[in-house]
This record gives structure tokens, sequence and C-alpha cells, in this order.
């Protein structure tokens, strides 16, 4: 059996790999920190502004599709932190034998409601070229869809209602779109 500290030192490990991959990989306009070149956006902080308000100029709202990147990961992040805690449960010598299959039978639910997550949001996406982006969520019985788009037809918003009862089963679906800033 691995010790507590190796499977945390590996997780970490294998955590800041896939960062770093990701990073690497990532559109460098794609992300919400980088400077674009714009002359005249500057941090302005005055000695006498230290001590009592700082003053910053410049900032952006973020991109929808930024913030579904962000919302995704953060979602990853939980459930990765939920899926080590339950992995805990299985390795663990004093844990019964219907409390690992519990656990067990938790993170294979996990792994396909993600699976089925990404599969929605991809078929939903090439549905519609106007679609710029798409985020699904599964909590408990309701479904979350967040659709990026200049507008979102009664018919459209229904037809992706029967793709998710589709792929997840009888749920409680939510369908929402979020105007393009173009």
């Amino acid at each position: 059996m691995l010790k507590k500290q190796t499977v945390w030192l590996l997780t970490m490990l294998s955590l800041m790999i896939v960062l770093s991959v990701y990073y690497m990989m990532s559109d460098k306009e794609d992300l919400a920190y980088i400077d674009t070149g714009q002359e005249g956006l500057e941090q302005t902080i005055n000695q006498n502004e230290v001590e009592n308000d700082v003053e910053v100029e410049g900032i952006t709202p973020v991109q929808g599709n930024e913030l579904f990147t962000t919302i995704r990961m953060e979602l990853e992040d939980e459930r990765n932190i939920k899926k080590d805690r339950l992995k805990e449960i299985v390795a663990s010598s004093s844990a019964t034998a219907t409390e690992i299959n519990e656990a067990l039978n938790e993170i294979d639910t996990m792994e396909k409601v993600a699976t089925k997550e990404n599969i929605l949001q991809e078929t939903i996406l090439s549905t519609n070229e106007k679609y710029e982006d798409v985020l699904v969520r599964a909590e408990d019985n309701k479904v979350h869809v967040h659709v990026i788009t200049d507008n979102l037809p009664r018919e459209e918003a229904v037809k992706i209602m029967q793709m998710v009862k589709d792929e997840l089963g009888e749920m409680t679906v939510d369908v929402n779109f979020q105007a393009t800033n173009s």
C-alpha cells in the first residue's frame, strides 16, 4: 500500500503536470490575465493611496468563454478532491467492503457524469454554428446548460433539453443563454 504522503505527492505532481501542459497548449489570448499590449492601461499606486485605497485602472471583465473555462476547471478540481477522498476510503485498511464498494461506485458515477457532460457540450456546440460555447453541469437531479449565442429561440432550447434527457435520463433541465459580446 502506498502511504498517504506518497499518494498526495503523486497527485500534486500529476496536477502540476496537467496544468503545465494546459498552460503551454492554451491560446495566449484566451487567458484573462495576459497583457493585451494596450498602452495607457497601468496600475497606479501613490504612497498616499497605499495607506488609504489602491486605485487600479484597466480591469477588463471576464468574457463568457473564459468564465466557462474557469467554471469547468473549478468543477474538475472539486470532483478530483472528492475522488481523492473516496480513493482514501478504498485504500483504507479500516474500511468495510460495503464502504469500499460504495466509494468505487461513486467514483464510477462521477466519471460517467463528467464524460456525459463533455459529450453533451460537444454535441450541442456542433448542432449550431452560432453557438460560441456551451457549458453543461449536472448537479443532483438537475442539469444546467448555458449557451453563449446571440439568441436562443424556444425551439432550440427544447432541442437542447431533449438531447440532455436522451443522454442523462429524466432530469430537470435548465437552459440559459448568454449574449455574445460581439
